[in-house]
This record gives C-alpha cells, structure tokens and sequence, in this order.
C-alpha cells in the first residue's frame, strides 16, 4: 500500500482481459504505489480509494473498458481514455512492461499530452451494442448464403435468378437434385437461415424502437440511399456528434479524407486513412453505391469518378454523406438539401 498524499493525483491504468496493473502519480511524476489486481469492480474501487478525491485517472481504449469506466466515474474519477493509436510508442521501447505502460500513461495525462478517445455515455453503447450485433448477424448470414451458392457451383448448378434465397430461388432449391453430402449442407444452411432472419428482425425492431422519436435520426433520412439500418448506423456510431467542430473532423473520424504527409516543401496526400468506425464508414459508402446519377450526392460520385476513377468519386460521395449527416444530428434538419 503505498503513502498518503494529500494532492492532486494522477492514476494511469493498464487494463487487461483478467488482470491489471494501477500506477499512482502525483503532480510532480514521482510513483506513489504501483499495483497488479483482478479485474473486479470491488478491487478497482478500493485501490482508487487511496487516490483522494476526484482523482484524473486514464486507461486505455482496449477490450472491455466499459465496466471500469462505469467504476471509476461512480466513485467520483474524473475519466479520460488513451486512444490505442496514440500510445503506439509503447511497443517500440527497449522494456516494455505492464508497469511501465500504466506509469507512461499517467505520465501522459499529468502533462496534458494524452491522446484521448470519446467515452461514450451508457445510452449511446446500448444503441451501439444493438447496432453492431445486428450488423454481425447479418454479416453471418452472407456468409451462410454464399457457401450455398459455393455448393450449388461445386456441382455445377447455374443460378439465373437474382436472388437465390427469393421465390424462385427457393422452387430451384427445393427440387435440386444433389449428392448426398452436398445436400445435406444446403439443406443445413437453409434451416440455419430461418431463425436467424427472425433475430435479425428482432433485433431492427428494438433499434428503430429506440430511434423513434431521435430528431437526427428523421433529419438525415433525406439523404440520399440512407434506409433505415444505414441511418441506424450513423446515428449508433457517430453518437454525440456536437463533439466535432465541424463536418470536416467527422469525416476525418469516419476514416474518409486522405493521408497528409508534409515535409519542408514536399507534401504527399495519399489513400483514405481508413482510421476510425468502420462501421460508420461502410454505412456512408454502402448507401452512395446504389443512389442515381441524377441526384445530388450521385453527382459528385460521377463527376470526380470521370476525373480521377469510380474508386474515388465513391469516396468522394461517402465524405460528401458524412457531411450532410453531421448537419442533421446537429440541428436536427439539413438546410443544403432544403435549399
């Protein structure tokens, strides 16, 4: 147990999937107690009562960060989460320890050069959790869908019919004739896919339950190729979107504005940076894929695809998305598109 100290402290966290390291600091750098616990929220409250009151305490953006988050803000810390990208450094030093990275973190906070993420408020990962598990089953469900049509090839079947899994695709494969094996497969898949389109209904149920009544969630359904699922998305991901100062900083969260590399006179803009919600950012560009060419963000996809190829007028479309999606979260209506 280490010494008490009567000033303002600074608490890093190295937390892990079963046990963790806490590294206690004060104002000046010095390590007052350095510490390993399991991952219990009773052990976590004790240890952080030793750090006095409303201590600045920061922990990584790892795997399953929630429930200390939830801890350590019931007893009064002030929260901040190291974001992973920016606290990359750690892996190339000559020692690297568990003890190390909590002391390097407190350190980065107590000097105010701490990369910090979003800490989502409880509301907004409940959506998310919705979200994405239904985005996984149905990412399940391609999959299933396209080891049918793999079968179906194998044994040489031609499928004409635009979707398989359809009426007519269904006639097909209920009078197939198939080897046994194969179709014992087919047949398997076919049953898997029943119940699991009932959990993915379920599932877009609660989360439109939920977004019934969201003012950006109506705003941004004026945007072109945005459904519902897309919309849900967006909104799920992005969260508190008055975090951003502009339409420009979303866009470069969702992971959609080019590399910048800048050197005395030489600058280099390269690729997507592709760093940020992936999720986010197959929404934006799922839904610009499949819009006309007549409408508005179709031609911008068309007009920079002449230029510079489809590949980027895509993007270039996705980014133009995000944009009017920002104003629709936060003011609730998009006056361009009204305009």
């Amino acid at each position: 147990m280490g010494a008490a100290y009567d000033g303002k402290q600074f608490v890093g966290i190295d937390l892990h999937r079963r046990r963790s390291v806490i590294s206690r600091t004060d104002q000046h750098g010095e390590v007052l107690e350095a510490v390993r616990i399991d991952n219990d929220p009773k052990l976590l409250a004790e240890v952080m009562g030793r750090a006095g009151e409303q201590p600045e305490v920061v922990l990584e953006a790892t795997y399953g960060w929630y429930w200390a988050a939830d801890v350590l803000t019931t007893i009064g810390a002030t929260v901040h989460l190291a974001h992973p990208l920016g606290v990359k450094a750690f892996a190339d030093r000559r020692v690297k320890n568990d003890f190390r990275d909590a002391a390097d973190l407190a350190d980065l906070l107590r000097m105010g050069r701490l990369p910090e993420a979003w800490i989502a408020p409880p509301q907004v990962r409940d959506l998310r959790q919705l979200v994405r598990h239904r985005a996984k089953l149905v990412a399940v469900r391609s999959a299933w869908k396209c080891q049918v049509h793999a079968v179906l090839a194998a044994c040489g079947v031609p499928v004409r019919m635009s979707d398989l899994f359809g009426q007519a695709g269904s006639e097909l494969l209920d009078h197939l004739q198939l080897p046994t094996t194969f179709a014992a497969r087919v047949n398997s898949l076919r049953r898997l896919l029943d119940p699991l389109d009932a959990e993915i209904a379920l599932f877009g149920g609660m989360v439109a339950a939920r977004l019934a009544r969201h003012p950006g969630y109506r705003a941004i359904q004026h945007i072109d190729g945005l459904g519902p699922v897309l919309e849900a998305v967006l909104v799920a991901e992005i969260g508190d979107v008055t975090r951003f100062p502009g339409p420009a900083q979303l866009a470069s969260w969702v992971g959609l504005t080019p590399r910048h590399h800048e050197s005395d006179t030489h600058v280099h803009r390269g690729k997507p940076t592709k760093q940020g919600s992936r999720l986010a950012r197959w929404a934006a560009i799922e839904a610009v894929q499949r819009i006309g060419p007549q409408t508005r963000l179709g031609q911008v996809r068309e007009r920079v695809a002449s230029r510079r190829g489809r590949n980027i007028g895509v993007v270039a479309a996705a980014r133009e998305l995000i944009c009017l999606a920002y104003y629709g979260l936060r003011d609730g209506h998009i006056r361009r598109l009204a305009a």
